[in-house]
């Protein structure tokens, strides 16, 4: 129990630490330390990395708060409120506000993983493989569906699926175990290795981006000096309850679904209690209740993310996949059986989580005044180590040293992705449930005789198609009424 708790504050420490510094994320650092967890006990690592998830999502507050400089895309909307708050002399308060929610947030978030994660695994039962194709389905549609937002457009997000799902198909078909595009190479039998892949998109080529940029711009930028006290009494914290729980729950839901991610929680949470604020004036000039709505809601997504995650095996962002990813190197199958054979594991996990958001918060309430010179230090002295790391934990998967090349190659590849705007996480998703979608799909057309009609007749399956055909059409509607309405706009 003890050696559990310190990885579980080291692993919080690490994302903390990365979370705070503008350009580095927590997949990253997940997807870096991933292959050396392979030596210790399932449950350990899968806190380890867990722990890393809630420290890498709550460490850019700080330096959002202090310098203007969100660490993450989750602490951007954060940057509103708490940067104007420590700007007009209270950044303590700032930071108090936005860890206590932090920790609020992944508490309320934890209770629901803790009620919700075993029903929906015992549901994921009575879903047959037609069921479950087009679930994946439907999620992979929706990532890119979601993507359309941020990057430029539909067709990006789809064709960066596309390639993920290219991608998987090397090496024995899930269904069949024939060998297929190995092009002559016995290192392609067992395709690409998934972790090589994860290492190379994020890790590897963030380290070569920040090479090309050994100075960084803001260098010379001081942190804010905190002179007043960081604690925030109880009874101020009941005056903003309903939006601590009503940001809580919407950075659950919202983690629960695929794809969607800490920023948009946070986003949709300020949305929410700028909406039902009785001074909407306020947000954006260091408002308590904009800085709490962020904070709460990006921490919450966390523990919503889990659940689909442990119940299903299916991933709903970046980090989420490589979790998985620390599932089959542990020998461990999401879902059902997970909960049948190694229940303890599905307990380390979820209390895991409620540690690390406590640790979080108590770490961050003791090095709130000195971690925000973390984002001092020039990105461009790290890439070096994160190198030679990235290349030591691609070999030792299985002491070759081709793992190593397709690492780097896929590097390149998040290098272009970078270059031409196209968001990994359609990538990445894909590249991840392909398999799995290709799996079902071949038991379901063996159960039913090749044919394929019940993916219409089962009530579910049937529902997700639909899902999955309106996510893309809708985007393509909102486009076409919004150039409609533009050029409306100039003929008159």
């Amino acid at each position: 129990m003890i050696e559990l708790l310190l990885w579980i504050i080291l692993g919080t420490a690490l994302g903390i630490s990365v979370g705070a510094i503008p350009g580095l994320t927590g997949a990253m650092l997940i997807a870096l330390m991933l292959p050396h967890t392979s030596a210790m006990a399932s449950g350990t690592a899968l806190a380890f990395l867990v722990a890393m998830y809630v420290g890498s999502v709550s460490g850019g507050l700080i330096t959002a708060t202090l310098l203007k400089m969100p660490g993450t895309p989750a602490s951007v909307i954060t940057t509103l409120d708490g940067y104007p708050m420590a700007a007009s002399g209270r950044p303590g308060k700032a930071l108090g506000l936005g860890i206590g929610a932090s920790l609020l947030g992944g508490i309320i978030s934890w209770v629901i993983l803790a009620l919700l994660v075993k029903p929906a695994a015992d549901w994921s039962t009575k879903l047959g493989p037609f069921d479950l194709f087009a679930l994946v389905l439907m999620a992979l549609v929706f990532i890119a569906a979601v993507s359309d937002r941020g990057h430029g457009g539909l067709a990006r997000g789809i064709f960066a699926g596309m390639l993920g799902c290219l991608a998987a198909a090397p090496g024995a078909h899930p269904a069949t175990g024939e060998l297929r595009f190995t092009f002559g190479f016995a290192e392609m039998d067992d395709g690409f290795k998934q972790l090589t892949v994860l290492i190379g998109m994020f890790a590897f080529s963030q380290a070569i981006r920040d090479v090309s940029k050994p100075k960084t711009d803001k260098s010379d930028l001081k942190a804010a000096s905190v002179t007043d006290r960081l604690w925030i009494p109880v009874r101020e914290w009941l005056s903003h309850w309903g939006n601590l729980i009503r940001s809580s729950l919407i950075g659950t839901v919202i983690g629960i679904l695929p794809g969607i991610g800490a920023n948009i929680g946070s986003t949709v949470a300020y949305g929410s209690a700028r909406q039902l604020s009785k001074t909407p004036e306020k947000f954006g000039t260091g408002c308590e209740d904009g800085v709490i709505a962020s904070e709460s809601a990006n921490n919450a997504t966390v523990g919503g993310a889990l659940i689909p995650l442990i119940s299903l095996g299916i991933p709903g962002s970046v980090i989420d996949a490589i979790l998985l990813g620390a599932f089959v190197i542990h020998g461990l199958q999401p879902g059902p059986l997970l909960f049948q054979n190694n229940p303890e594991v599905v307990s380390t996990i979820t209390w895991s989580y409620l540690v690390a958001n406590i640790v979080m918060a108590i770490l961050m309430f003791v090095s709130a005044r000195w971690i925000a010179n973390l984002a001092k230090v020039p990105r461009g002295w790290l890439a070096p180590i994160v190198i030679l790391f990235c290349v030591i934990g691609s070999y030792t998967l299985g002491n070759r040293f081709f793992d190593v090349w397709v690492m780097v190659a896929f590097g390149f590849v998040g290098l272009i992705f970078g270059k031409l705007k196209i968001p990994p996480a359609p990538f990445v998703i894909g590249f991840v449930l392909a398999p799995l979608a290709e799996e079902n799909l071949g038991a379901g057309l063996m159960a039913s005789g090749g044919s394929w009609l019940p993916i219409v007749t089962r009530p579910f399956s049937l529902i997700c198609i639909i899902a999955a055909i309106g996510l893309m059409v809708m985007p393509i509607i909102s486009n076409r009424r919004e150039n409609g309405g533009s050029k409306d706009g100039r003929k008159a």
